[in-house]
C-alpha cells in the first residue's frame, strides 16, 4: 500500500474571486429583500460544492434568515419527490401546517411555500447535484426558481449539470483554476514549513500539469505522494496515483451512452496518443477507425452532441476532433480495461501502417503507427523500442521526437538504453521549449551510473533557469563524461559551460571552458569564434579581431540560428554594431522559421541588445518585450532577467522612470540568486542613467563607481567599459571629480576606457572618449575637447549620444556665462532628444535652454504653469526642491553655491505664495498630475 503524506485541507477557495463576488452580490440583494436564482455548473472536482458550502456558511454567519439545503442522493433518483423531501427536511423548524407533505408537492405548491418562508425572513435555498434529483423534484425546483425574483426575499443557488430542467436560469460556469491559483493551492496542500519539506520544482510542475487546474484532483494527487517523493528524493510513480475518483466522476458523466458512442470516444482518446499535446486527433482517421470497428458515421455525430460540460464530449474543428476537456479523455482511458485499450491501439496501428505503406514518404504516419503499436504492447519490447528510436530521427518537430523517444525508453529492456533515451527525450523537450516536462523526463534517467547526456541536459536547463555557477559545473561534468563516446555533445556542453561563465562574469572560468575544447572543430566559423574569444580575453586583441572577423564572415553564411547568434556575439565584442544587428535579425528569422523554440528568447535578447547599442531604443524595447513573453512561456527566468535589464536601459532613455525602476528591480531580483553578473551590471547602469536624466548625478555616481572601478564588486568584464562615460559625467556633475584636478578613480577609469577604445571598432567609442576628456579638462581645453567629440559623432551618427554631448557642452558654456553660444548646442540637443523619444532627457535639455534665456515650447496642457512667473534659474531650483533635493544637492546639480540656492528659494516661495518645501512639492505635483 502506498504511504501517504500529511496534506493540509484548504482554508479558503483559490482562484474563485470572481465567482465569490457574484455570490456575495446575490446574498447582499437577498438581505435587501430582493431574491433571485443562480445555477453553478462545472465538471467534477472543480470546486462547485465548495462554493455552495461557502455561500451557505456566509448566509448563516450573517444570521439574516434560514437556509434550506440538500445534496442529491443518486440511489433515490427513481423515487418521486425524494429530492424535495430531502430539501424540506432541512428546514430549521416546522413547515406551515397547510403545507404538510402528503402525496408529494407540486411546482406551484413549492413556489407558494418558498414565498411564505421568505416573507418571514430572507431565505437561501441551496442544492448541490440538483441534476441527479428525481425528475419531479427537478421540474418543481426549476419552475419555482424561474418565478422567484424582485421582492420574493428568496435566493436559489443550484449546483447542477446542463440539464434542460434549469434552462433559462442565470448560470455560472466554473472553469479550471489558472496557473497562479493552482500553485497557491499546492503550496497550501503541502504546507511547506522548512527546506526539508519543500516541494521539488520538477515534482511541482508534474503535479500542476497532471491536475490540469482541477482542485480536487490536485488534492488527491498530492495526498498520495510520500514526503520523499514530494521533495524529489524518490522517483515519482507513473502514472501518478490519487486521481481515480475524479476520473471516475468524469467518466460517469458519459454513463448511459449507447455502446457504439462509448467505443468511438475510446477510439478518439487512443487516436490522440501519437499527436502533440492539445492537438486532438485526425477526424478522417477516427472515421476510418469507427468503420473498421463496425460503427456507423452517425456515432461521431452522437458523440459531438453528447453533453459533457457546455458542449459535446467531442468537438470538431476543421479536420481535427478534440475532447471538450482533457480530463474527459483521461477518464475514458481510465474506464476502459487494459485489454480493450490494447485492442483499440492495435486497430489504429493497423490503419496507420496501411497509410504509411500507401505513401512511404509519409514519415509522420510511420511514426504514428509505431506509437500506436507501443500502446498495444503488453510489456517491454526491445525491437519496437529500436524502431521508435530510429523513426524519431526522421521527424521534424522536437515535440514529436521527444514523445517517440520517451515511448522507446519505456519499452526498452536494457537499462543503459532506457536512460539514454529518456535523456534524449528530455533534450528534445527542452528544445521544444517545455522546461518543466524536460525535467520530469530527466528524473526518470536515474543517477547510477552517472549519465553524461542527463548531466548535459540538466546543465543546459540550469543555464536558463538556475545558478550560472551550478550550470557551468554541471556542463563541465557532462563534457568529461561524454568526451570518450560523444565528442559532438561534449563540445556542446563545453560551449554551454563557457556561456554560463560569461553570464556570471567569470572570465577565467570562461577561458577554462573554451580551452578544454581539444578536439578538432569541424565548423570553421565555430573554430574561429573559440580561438578569437580566447585571444580577446587574453589581451591579444589584434589576433582576436582577425579571428572574430573571420567568424563573423563565416557565420553570415551559416544556416543555423546558433551560428548566427555566435556571430552576433562576435560582432558585439568587435564593436561592429551594424553586423550585430544583422546577425541577430538573421538568427531571429531562422528560429521563427524552423526553431528550436528554446532559442527564441535568446534571439530576441541578442537583437534587442544590438539595437540598443545602435541607438534604436524603441525597436529594442519591442523585441525585448516579445522576448520576455517567450522566456516566460518556455521557462527561462535567467533570460528574462537579461531582457528586463535591456528594457530598463531602454526606459532610461525614453524617460519612463517608474518603468526603468521596475524592470531594473526585476532584473536584479533574478540576477542576484542566479549569479548573473551581466544582467546585474546592465540593470545598475540603467538606474544610473535614469538618475542622470533626472539630474541626480550624485546617486548615479554612487551606483556606477563600484561597477567601473577595481575590486571584487566590479561590473561584468564585457559591459563595464560601456558604463564609464556615464560614470565620468555623473562624477563631474556631482562634484566628485572637478575638472583639471587629480581625481584618481575617475581618471583611472578614463585611462582604462582609452585603452579599450584602441581595440574596439565601436564607432561611437572615440566620441565618448573625447567627451570624457572634455568633462575632466581644464577650462582652457574643454571647449576643444567637446568640439572634437562632436566631430567624431558627425562621422558615425548616433543621435542620442550626440545629443548628450551637445547637452553637456551647452551646459558647460552656460556655466561660463557664454549663454548665447550655449543656446545652439542646447537647442540641437533638445531637438535630437525629441526625435529619439528620450522624454526625460528632453526635459533636462529644456531646463538648460530656459536657464540660457530661451523660451521652450511644449509645456504640458491643463492650465498655466505656476513656474512661468519665475526666472529660468528659479524654475530649475524649484523643480529640484520639489523632487526632494536638499539645498546642497541642488547646488551640486546646478553648479552654483549653496548661498545662491538659498537666495533664489526665498524668492520662489514669495512668488508662488507657498511657505514650505512640502507646499511647493504639492503645488507642482497637482499641476503636473
Amino acid at each position: 500500500m502506498t504511504p501517504t503524506t500529511t496534506v493540509h485541507s484548504p482554508l479558503r477557495l483559490y482562484g474563485r474571486s470572481g465567482e465569490l463576488a457574484i455570490l456575495e452580490t446575490l446574498s447582499a440583494r437577498l438581505g435587501d429583500g430582493d431574491g433571485g436564482a443562480l445555477v453553478l455548473t462545472a465538471l467534477p472536482g472543480t470546486g462547485r460544492t465548495a462554493l455552495l458550502a461557502g455561500a451557505v456558511a456566509a448566509h448563516r454567519e450573517r444570521r439574516t434568515g434560514p437556509v434550506l439545503t440538500a445534496t442529491a442522493a443518486p440511489a433515490e433518483q427513481r423515487l418521486p419527490h425524494s429530492g424535495l423531501h430531502a430539501l424540506l427536511c432541512s428546514a430549521p423548524g416546522p413547515l406551515p401546517p397547510d403545507q404538510v407533505l402528503r402525496d408529494g408537492i407540486g411546482p406551484a405548491a413549492l413556489l407558494v411555500l418558498l414565498r411564505r418562508l421568505g416573507a418571514e425572513q430572507p431565505l437561501l435555498v441551496c442544492v448541490d447535484d440538483a441534476h441527479l434529483w428525481d425528475a419531479d423534484s427537478r421540474a418543481a425546483l426549476g419552475f419555482a426558481a424561474r418565478r422567484l425574483g424582485a421582492g420574493s426575499r428568496v435566493a436559489v443557488v443550484l449546483g447542477a449539470g446542463d440539464g434542460a430542467e434549469f434552462a433559462g436560469l442565470p448560470a455560472l460556469r466554473l472553469g479550471p483554476l489558472d496557473d497562479d491559483a493552482a500553485a497557491a493551492l499546492l503550496d497550501r496542500l503541502t504546507g511547506t514549513t522548512g527546506t526539508a519539506d519543500r516541494v521539488d520544482p520538477v515534482v511541482r510542475a508534474e503535479l500542476l500539469r497532471e491536475a490540469a487546474g482541477n482542485p480536487r484532483l490536485l488534492t488527491g494527487l498530492t495526498g498520495r505522494l510520500t514526503p520523499d517523493q514530494l521533495a524529489g528524493r524518490s522517483a515519482l510513480p507513473s502514472p501518478l496515483p490519487g486521481g481515480e475518483d475524479v476520473l471516475e466522476a468524469h467518466a460517469s458523466c458519459l454513463d448511459g451512452l449507447p455502446p457504439d458512442t462509448r467505443t468511438l470516444l475510446l477510439l478518439a482518446a487512443a487516436a490522440e496518443e501519437h499527436e502533440p499535446e492539445g492537438a486532438g486527433c485526425d477526424a478522417a482517421l477516427l472515421l476510418r477507425a469507427a468503420l473498421a470497428a463496425g460503427l456507423g458515421p452517425a456515432a461521431l455525430d452522437r458523440a459531438l452532441l453528447t453533453r459533457a460540460g457546455t458542449g459535446g464530449a467531442l468537438q470538431r474543428a476543421g479536420g481535427r476532433v478534440h475532447f471538450s476537456h482533457p480530463l474527459l479523455r483521461r477518464a475514458v482511458l481510465h474506464r476502459a480495461t487494459p485489454h480493450r485499450r490494447r485492442v483499440v491501439h492495435g486497430l489504429l496501428a493497423t490503419l496507420l501502417t496501411a497509410r504509411s505503406r500507401a505513401a512511404p514518404e509519409a514519415e509522420p504516419a510511420a511514426l504514428a503507427a509505431l506509437v500506436q503499436r507501443a500502446g498495444a504492447a503488453a510489456g517491454p519490447d526491445a525491437a519496437l523500442a529500436d524502431a521508435l528510436e530510429a523513426a524519431a530521427a526522421t521527424v521534424r518537430t522536437h515535440a514529436e521526437r521527444a514523445a517517440a523517444l520517451a515511448r522507446a525508453a519505456m519499452l526498452s529492456t536494457d537499462e543503459a538504453l532506457r536512460a539514454g533515451r529518456f535523456a534524449e527525450a528530455a533534450d528534445c523537450t527542452r528544445l521544444a521549449g517545455d522546461a518543466g516536462r524536460a525535467r520530469a523526463l530527466l528524473a526518470r534517467v536515474g543517477g547510477r551510473p552517472p549519465h553524461g547526456g542527463a548531466h548535459r541536459v540538466r546543465g543546459l536547463l540550469a543555464l536558463r533557469d538556475g545558478s550560472a555557477v551550478d550550470a557551468r559545473e554541471e556542463l563541465l561534468t557532462a563534457a568529461s563524461l561524454l568526451a570518450p563516446y560523444d565528442p559532438h555533445r561534449a563540445l556542446d556542453a563545453l560551449l554551454g559551460a563557457a556561456e554560463a561563465a560569461w553570464a556570471a562574469g567569470d572570465a577565467p572560468a570562461y577561458l577554462d571552458a573554451m580551452t578544454r575544447i581539444a578536439v578538432p572543430v569541424p565548423d570553421r566559423a565555430l573554430a574561429r569564434y573559440i580561438d578569437g574569444m580566447c585571444a580577446m580575453l587574453r589581451g591579444r586583441t589584434t589576433e582576436g579581431h582577425a579571428l572574430l572577423r573571420q567568424c563573423l564572415d563565416a557565420s553570415g553564411r551559416a544556416r543555423g540560428p546558433a551560428g548566427m547568434l555566435r556571430g552576433a556575439v562576435a560582432a558585439l565584442v568587435l564593436g561592429d554594431i551594424d553586423a550585430a544587428c544583422r546577425s541577430g535579425a538573421g538568427a531571429l528569422a531562422a528560429v521563427r522559421a524552423s526553431g528550436p523554440d528554446v532559442l527564441l528568447p535568446q534571439a530576441l535578447e541578442h537583437l534587442a541588445y544590438a539595437e540598443l547599442r545602435a541607438g534604436r531604443h524603441a525597436r529594442a524595447r519591442a523585441h525585448a518585450l516579445e522576448g520576455l513573453r517567450a522566456a516566460r512561456r518556455t521557462g527561462q527566468p535567467n533570460t528574462a532577467a537579461h531582457l528586463h535589464a535591456v528594457l530598463a536601459l531602454a526606459a532610461s532613455v525614453e524617460g519612463g522612470t517608474q518603468s526603468c525602476a521596475a524592470h531594473a528591480d526585476a532584473a536584479l531580483a533574478g540576477a542576484g540568486p542566479r549569479a548573473l553578473a551581466q544582467a546585474e551590471t546592465l540593470a545598475v547602469w540603467a538606474l544610473a542613467r535614469a538618475d542622470l536624466a533626472a539630474g541626480r548625478s550624485g546617486e548615479a555616481a554612487a551606483r556606477l563607481g563600484p561597477l567601473v572601478g577595481p575590486g571584487p564588486r566590479r561590473g561584468h568584464f564585457a559591459a563595464r567599459m560601456l558604463a564609464v562615460p556615464c560614470f565620468v559625467e555623473a562624477s563631474v556633475l556631482a562634484g566628485r571629480a572637478a575638472p583639471g584636478e587629480g581625481a584618481d578613480p575617475v581618471r583611472g577609469a578614463v585611462a582604462e576606457f582609452a585603452v579599450w577604445v584602441t581595440y574596439t571598432t565601436d564607432p561611437a567609442a572615440p566620441a565618448l572618449l573625447a567627451r570624457c576628456r572634455a568633462l575632466l579638462a581644464p577650462p582652457g581645453e574643454a571647449a576643444g575637447r567637446y568640439e572634437e567629440a562632436l566631430v567624431h559623432h558627425d562621422r558615425t551618427g548616433g543621435d542620442f549620444e550626440r545629443a548628450r554631448t551637445q547637452l553637456l557642452y551647452g551646459a558647460w558654456l552656460r556655466r561660463r556665462r557664454r549663454t548665447r553660444e550655449a543656446r545652439g548646442p542646447l537647442r540641437d540637443a533638445l531637438v535630437a532628444f525629441e526625435r529619439c523619444g528620450a522624454r526625460a532627457w528632453t526635459d533636462r535639455a529644456g531646463g538648460e535652454l530656459r536657464a540660457a534665456g530661451e523660451a521652450v515650447d511644449g509645456s504640458p496642457a491643463g492650465g498655466a504653469d505656476p513656474l512661468s512667473v519665475l526666472t529660468p534659474q528659479q524654475q530649475r531650483i524649484a523643480r529640484c526642491v520639489a523632487e526632494g533635493a536638499t539645498n546642497r544637492e541642488v547646488a551640486l546639480r546646478l553648479s552654483v553655491s549653496t548661498r545662491t540656492v538659498d537666495h533664489h528659494l526665498r524668492n520662489v516661495f514669495a512668488a508662488l505664495g507657498v511657505r514650505s518645501r512640502t507646499e511647493l512639492a504639492g503645488l507642482l505635483g497637482r499641476w503636473s498630475g
